[in-house]
């Protein structure tokens, strides 16, 4: 070997050699992130009027998990839980403390819109990822959307557009509407009126109450001397076992049909009793769907938890199913833009409410069912709209 050969030799060798031992420190780098666990931020009630809304759905994501082995990717799963208190103004401060504080990997959470609003806001400047597992304000995956942010629940126009032309298929032309006086409420009577009005029905009277208060005698008499040919209103949890029993003790109850989204009904019949009996209601979920991969749920949770499971539990299981699926497909990697990717080719042809996937706005597109309540279950009774997409106003990313 000539001198000349050797020198030239050395710059190459003392490059494979930089270029081994970087390779040797990314392996050890990705080793160390495979052997820490993924680490889940847990927004939701856990006290007040949602607290067993926040329940069913900390349950329904866990048992995904859990089916998967208690694994994601591979990793073990760390969830760090902070109670939401749906509390808007404390939405901020708990999302940083989780995003932040507790460097978690995403966010699962919340349930109330007005907390959404302040989630989205930290997760916006920080770049967190977040999935919605209830929250349905519609700017979540329209004019606010953004490619970290994803839901797995519904939009409030998407479980209330339906209704409308169903009340004016039955024969009702004119309506009262109700709802807590907050964004997920106010977005809900504004769907209804949207397809009512389109119908060819009227909205007489709107009735926008305090959240979360639950004194609705005076508004119910005011229904009672105005007489529309129907009422719609959104209420969920406790509010909304408060309203349909005060409804029926008001004597509204077989006078007037009451007519809501699913949430009235959802999770509450056993504490209404007979005052719901009768109630139409419009969701992407109901107690007989009949299809396999509802029926394997339903006694998987009620083997894991003692009771059946609710829509909320439904959106929190489904919520486990996409990490499960999306982290699978990474291999575990929890980077957050092959995250993203990962999570917007889910489809989950096996949930519990039957085949949905990702809009390009990032929420569901899926089935919204008409239901009844018979015999103390949300019976369904026909598909009110199939495959419905939120059409996304404003989101960039729809376009």
């Amino acid at each position: 070997m000539t001198e000349q050969t050797d020198k030239s030799r050395k710059p190459l060798l003392r490059s494979l050699a930089a270029t081994a031992l970087g390779c040797s420190l990314a392996l050890g780098s990705s080793l160390a992130a495979a052997a820490d666990p993924v680490k889940i931020g847990v927004l939701l009630p856990y006290t007040g009027t949602f607290a067993r809304l926040g329940e069913s759905i900390t349950n329904g994501m866990k048992l995904a998990v859990e089916q998967a082995g208690n694994k994601l990717g591979g990793r073990d799963v760390e969830y760090v839980v902070v109670d939401s208190e749906a509390k808007p103004a404390k939405a901020p401060e708990n999302m940083n403390k989780l995003v932040v504080g507790e460097r978690v990997d995403l966010v699962v959470g919340p349930v109330h819109s007005g907390v959404a609003m302040g989630m989205l806001k930290v997760a916006r400047e920080e770049n967190a990822l977040m999935i919605i597992p209830n929250a349905g304000l519609n700017v979540a995956t329209g004019k606010l959307c953004a490619p970290n942010v994803f839901r797995t629940s519904f939009s409030a126009w998407q479980t209330t557009y339906p209704m409308g032309q169903i009340a004016y298929d039955r024969g009702y032309r004119k309506v009262v509407t109700m709802a807590w006086n907050y964004s997920f409420g106010k977005e809900s009577l504004a769907a209804f009126e949207e397809s009512f009005k389109a119908a060819g029905g009227e909205v007489i009277k709107q009735i926008l109450t305090p959240f979360p208060k639950v004194e609705f005698q005076s508004y119910l008499t005011d229904i009672a001397s105005i007489k529309p040919d129907a009422v719609f209103v959104f209420y969920a949890g406790g509010g909304a076992v408060k309203f349909v029993k005060d409804y029926a003790a008001a004597g509204l109850k077989g006078n007037i049909p009451l007519l809501g989204t699913g949430f009235l009904t959802d999770g509450t019949l056993p504490a209404q009793g007979d005052a719901a009996e009768g109630i139409l209601t419009t969701l992407h979920y109901g107690d007989n769907l009949e299809n396999a991969a509802d029926k394997a749920f339903r006694m998987a949770y009620e083997k894991a938890y003692g009771k059946q499971p609710d829509i909320y539990a439904v959106q929190g299981y489904d919520a486990g199913k996409v990490l499960v699926k999306a982290l699978q497909a990474t291999a575990g990697n929890t980077e957050r833009d092959a995250l993203i990717a990962a999570m917007e080719q889910v489809r989950l042809n096996d949930s519990p409410r039957g085949p949905w996937h990702f809009s390009k706005a990032h929420n569901p597109v899926q089935n919204m069912y008409l239901r009844e309540v018979k015999n103390g279950m949300n019976d369904v009774i026909a598909v009110a709209a199939e495959a419905l997409e939120d059409p996304a106003p404003g989101c960039a990313m729809a376009n």
